[in-house]
């Protein structure tokens, strides 16, 4: 069994790194490359940037803070938002990005997944999931940074993702996110237990318990942002105490 990972994940907007609750009533906490490599000292996995405002507006814009955080940051980085094309992963690719996340671009072709996998390999191939529960008790997939209704239920494209190729997903639940209140461990165990590639799990983490709990349900890496931007945790504290509750994970 693979060690669990802990991914920061870092929101941009511009060139800030924002947060809010439940994707919404964003705060700026100041520049994404410095929080990108205090999380790198203290001995995060991944990072992960989201462009929050990529899609919405029709680009990417995540290239010059790539290349910043490439000079001191030297861990696996994921970036997602505005990704449109084989040509946009390309470039980030170029820019120091070792896989892309693809949520919006992905649900309007599918195709796109399957031609990324193609090109670059599947492991680069991240299908980005951001759920939210249904008042029927299902998770339907949310776009354009959980402002738009897609109809598409969430387990079924987990499962059609992987199908295309995708190499991993990045489950984000919408509900929890920013609140610090536990993480849906529903949504986790349906989606985990449904595909055969790692899953990112984001979203309510509020301490090393959740992250053992998420890892209980077959999380691969969970990804953690509040509880580190606003100083609740350090990644080495939390990697202490998990293996303090017999998660695996790389110190």
């Amino acid at each position: 069994m693979s060690s669990l990972r802990v991914a920061a994940r870092l929101d941009v907007k511009d060139s800030y790194l924002v947060k809010g609750i439940q994707l919404e009533g964003l705060r700026k906490l100041g520049r994404p490359e410095e929080f990108a490599k205090r999380y790198y000292l203290q001995g995060a996995d991944e990072i992960i940037y989201m462009d929050i405002v990529a899609s919405l507006y029709n680009r990417a814009n995540l290239s010059a803070i790539l290349r910043r955080t490439t000079e001191e940051v030297f861990l696996p980085i994921t970036v997602g938002g505005g990704i449109r094309s084989a040509e946009d992963v390309r470039e980030m690719l170029s820019m120091g990005a070792d896989k892309v996340a693809i949520n919006t671009a992905a649900i309007r072709d599918p195709q796109l997944i399957t031609q990324v996998a193609r090109a670059f390999g599947s492991q680069c191939m991240v299908l980005s999931i951001e759920a939210k529960r249904t008042p029927a008790g299902g998770y339907e997939c949310y776009c354009d940074y959980g402002r738009e209704h897609t109809g598409v239920d969430a387990l079924d494209w987990a499962k059609k993702g992987v199908e295309l190729g995708a190499g991993e997903i990045l489950l984000t639940s919408v509900d929890r996110d920013g609140l610090r209140r536990g993480m849906d461990l529903e949504l986790i165990e349906a989606v985990c237990g449904s595909v055969d590639v790692p899953v990112i799990c984001s979203g309510g983490v509020s301490g090393a318990a959740d992250i053992a709990a998420a890892a209980s349900r077959g999380a691969g890496a969970v990804a953690v942002g509040s509880l580190l931007h606003y100083g609740g945790a350090e990644i080495d504290g939390l990697k202490r105490r998990l293996t303090e509750l017999d998660v695996e994970v790389r110190l």
